[in-house]
Formats: C-alpha cells, sequence, structure tokens
C-alpha cells in the first residue's frame, strides 16, 4: 500500500490549477498532492478522530459488507453509508459493489500525508 498525499488550497486557486493543467500548461509532478481541501478545517472534518478509527477497522478487520462493518463498530449502516461515500470522494475507501447490492468498503492507503505550505 502507498501514501495519499492530500494537499489544501483555496477553491479559486485549486481552479486555476486545473485549468492550467487542462490547458497543458503545468504538469502535475509525481510527489505532488492528489486530493485537495479547501482549508485544514474541512481536512479535519472529514478525517476527524471516529472517521481515522473507522479506517483503521476497515484496513485491519476488511469486513466483507457494511453490516459487518456496523456490527465491529456499533455504528448504523446509514451513517456508515453517508461516511463512507465522503471518504470515497476523497479517496479514502473504495466501495466495491457485488450481488444484490452488497457493498464492501478497503482502505488503499497505508497513510495520509498532508502538504501544507505557510506562504504562498
Amino acid at each position: 500500500m502507498k501514501t495519499l498525499k492530500i494537499g489544501i488550497a483555496s477553491y479559486d486557486e485549486m481552479k486555476a490549477r486545473t485549468m492550467a493543467i487542462a490547458r497543458g500548461e503545468i504538469r502535475p509532478k509525481p510527489g505532488e498532492p492528489k486530493v485537495w481541501f479547501t482549508s485544514t478545517e474541512s481536512f479535519a472534518k472529514v478525517l476527524s478522530r471516529k472517521n481515522r478509527a473507522l479506517l483503521e477497522v476497515i484496513a485491519k478487520r476488511r469486513p466483507s459488507s457494511l453490516q459487518e462493518l456496523a456490527k465491529c463498530t456499533g455504528r448504523k449502516p446509514s451513517n456508515l453509508s453517508r461516511t463512507l461515500k465522503t471518504m470515497e470522494h476523497y479517496g479514502f475507501v473504495r466501495l466495491h459493489r457485488g450481488e444484490r447490492g452488497r457493498i464492501r468498503p478497503e482502505v488503499p492507503y497505508r497513510s495520509i500525508s498532508l502538504d501544507l505550505p505557510l506562504s504562498a
């Protein structure tokens, strides 16, 4: 497993960077962040202590379904579904859809690294 690198940038900075990449003016470098947040607060909210513990349970126990994960964590499946969809959006988990609508969560990274420049 690898490390997912996260960056913090304003919405305008992210938009300008994305447009420059689309126009071919810049190319993302191999060590640059793959996922971006607009603030450290939004990053901290998604990766709260409770959600980091959830990622740890998924990585260690490798549950075969949301129902199994709910039993392991004591959380309701509906709450887990919302949380995992948010984390999937950022690439923190992968949700594999199987037969009869069964969803199996997977943590594809061993660690998450935050790239936080102190000046522009």
